[in-house]
């Protein structure tokens, strides 16, 4: 297997391995001010101009558990959904969610449709000449889903076989570009690679640890390979130029990393092993 093109980044300060990312809603969350907002986030917060006034609009892709996914009575829930709840709180915005498949959501971020994208989405230098990236909150891992018993055991076992992958993600970008597209099947979903696994369709599926883990409890007879096949950073992604949001972003973020909200959210979510 040729070596990855893209470099691999390390997230500061995080110990945590958090799992790249359709259907179409929106929900909005009220995000009231915290009592005690720390100064700097209401300095850049009164700096920002965001796609509707007095709102932080996200787009996101929830068919990604744990960071984002759809609960039985349509309301929104995630690691992802808290974070940006939290950062709009710091800012004195309120939260709207807007729901659908993953290269829209990298989309509506690019082209200001969106203020900002959350969604798992893995930092690249492709995606960083399109779009500006907050510092990075997790680090995320690919992994390999096979059927027990699959003559697949590790990386190397992966060259010819049928490779199942979720459209638009860095694990359909890396497998490409590993293995040729003839022997990658992309899918709008990571569910529906997974159900074409069961099926026959592909060999093994690449997709993030946590979702992956969240698919295989969910279908048993599925098992995920001790061996892992690359690992990025996660990171928020926003419009090309737009360095009064990311700022502000960025100095929330900072704010919430420091003071534990965001490993709060993460081991809400994510149990230690």
């Amino acid at each position: 297997m040729k070596k990855k093109l893209m470099a691999v980044l390390v997230a500061a300060g995080m110990v945590v391995s958090m799992a790249a990312c359709g259907g179409a809603s929106s929900e909005s969350q009220t995000a009231a001010p915290a009592a005690e907002t720390v100064e700097s986030s209401e300095a850049e917060a009164g700096e920002l101009t965001t796609v509707t006034p007095g709102k932080l609009t996200m787009s996101t892709n929830a068919a990604f558990p744990p960071y984002e996914m759809t609960t039985d009575d349509g309301k929104l829930e995630g690691i992802d959904i808290e974070v940006a709840g939290a950062i709009a709180e710091k800012l004195g915005l309120e939260l709207q969610v807007d729901d659908m498949d993953f290269d829209a959501a990298l989309l509506a971020a690019q082209q200001g449709k969106s203020d900002i994208v959350m969604a798992g989405v893995s930092v690249t230098e492709e995606r960083q000449k399109v779009m500006e990236f907050s510092d990075s909150y997790a680090t995320g891992v690919q992994v390999i889903i096979v059927k027990e018993g699959s003559d697949i055991q590790s990386v190397e076992d992966l060259e010819g076989k049928m490779i199942g992958t979720q459209r638009g993600t860095t694990g359909n970008l890396y497998c490409t570009d590993d293995y040729g597209e003839d022997h990658i099947t992309s899918y709008d979903n990571g569910l529906t690679a997974v159900q074409a696994l069961n099926n026959g369709q592909v060999d093994c599926v690449v997709i993030d640890k946590e979702p992956a883990t969240a698919f295989v409890g969910a279908n048993p007879g599925l098992v995920i390979l001790d061996t892992e096949y690359t690992s990025e950073d996660y990171a928020i992604g926003m419009a090309k130029g737009n360095t009064a949001l990311l700022d502000a972003v960025n100095a929330a973020l900072a704010e919430l990393q420091a003071d534990g909200t965001v490993d709060a959210i993460v081991a809400k979510y994510i149990k230690a092993e």
